[in-house]
């Protein structure tokens, strides 16, 4: 799958998100059946929705930023839970969760494979960098190859903080470290079992290399001194890199008690038009964190909102 920021960003010129101006956000569209912006919403008004999710959509503050317009739609609250992919696809799994989102697109299969989720929807894209000291021990400044960079961190012993923790992150770190035919060990190569946020500010600290999605690193960037030395697609470097986000609903057919009718409303507003749009428009200090990947030429999002949800007043 080829991540080309250019092509996106043509095509997102091309009209297929300007083609929704003047739709707010919070807008039921013409002859829907969601919730509008004005009048009380029928049948969900005071649930909450229980997302599970990856610690860099929360630890970057769009969720924050988002979610107000959905919870506002629905008169609902949105219970983010943050954790590695892994374990948030494992509450899931256990049901203790309605929908989920996360940048591990094997254990995602995996999931949906086994029954878990249903109805899962391309939604955003970063990448990953390999960040590390500015005296860059190692001499990996620069180069083309993720998989060399990580070979020659290891041939220098120089260390280097894993997440080690089943996360997103941590899955592709390991990949790339089977790619490149060495297996990390030793006293370089810590484990931290944390969060990416956590993980960074051990690898300040230490001195050390990490992996990190681009979206955490350039929301903490003016709090550590790390520097990215090997870049992602966004910026020319290697697809490799490349950290596609995922959304799927977990499977009512296996958790009964899973709000599945609220979850498919939440997918279907996150990967609306004018959802999308702020997803792209989400900055921090600056820099844009995710791009959005959920883009249709004849969008759709009431599709997900069952009948009956439309708001008093609305001329549905």
């Amino acid at each position: 799958m080829l991540i080309q920021r250019r092509r996106f960003v043509a095509a997102l010129g091309a009209g297929a998100i300007a083609s929704t101006a003047g739709c707010s956000s919070t807008d039921g569209g013409d002859g829907g059946n969601g919730s509008g912006s004005g009048g009380e919403s029928i049948g969900v008004a005071g649930e909450t929705l229980t997302l599970t999710t990856t610690t860099s959509t929360y630890d970057t503050g769009l969720l924050d930023a988002i979610h107000t317009d959905f919870q506002e739609m629905y008169g609902v609250t949105v219970d983010a839970v943050a954790q590695g992919t892994g374990a948030a696809l494992e509450t899931a799994r256990n049901g203790d969760s309605d929908v989920v989102m996360v940048h591990a697109r094997g254990l995602e299969d995996e999931f949906m494979r086994n029954g878990y989720g249903i109805n899962r929807r391309d939604l955003m894209f970063n990448d990953f960098v390999i960040v590390g000291p500015e005296s860059d021990p190692a001499g990996i400044r620069g180069m083309s190859s993720a998989t060399d960079a990580l070979t020659a961190i290891a041939e220098a012993q120089a260390t280097f903080v894993s997440r080690g923790d089943n996360s997103g992150t941590h899955t592709k770190e390991l990949n790339l470290w089977e790619a490149a035919g060495t297996e990390p060990g030793g006293d370089w190569y810590q484990e931290t079992g944390t969060g990416m946020g956590e993980a960074l500010n051990i690898a300040n600290q230490q001195g050390a290399y990490t992996l990190s999605d681009r979206g955490t690193f350039i929301s903490q960037r003016s709090e550590i001194d790390l520097t990215i030395l090997v870049q992602g697609p966004i910026e020319g470097g290697p697809e490799i890199l490349a950290n596609p986000y995922g959304v799927m609903a977990v499977n009512p057919g296996v958790h009964e008690n899973a709000n599945y009718d609220l979850a498919m409303a939440y997918i279907g507003w996150i990967t609306s038009p004018a959802v999308q749009n702020a997803i792209s428009e989400y900055r921090v200090n600056g820099e844009q964190l995710f791009f959005p990947r959920a883009v249709s030429e004849d969008p759709d999002f009431q599709q997900y909102v069952p009948e009956g949800w439309s708001s008093e007043g609305d001329d549905a």
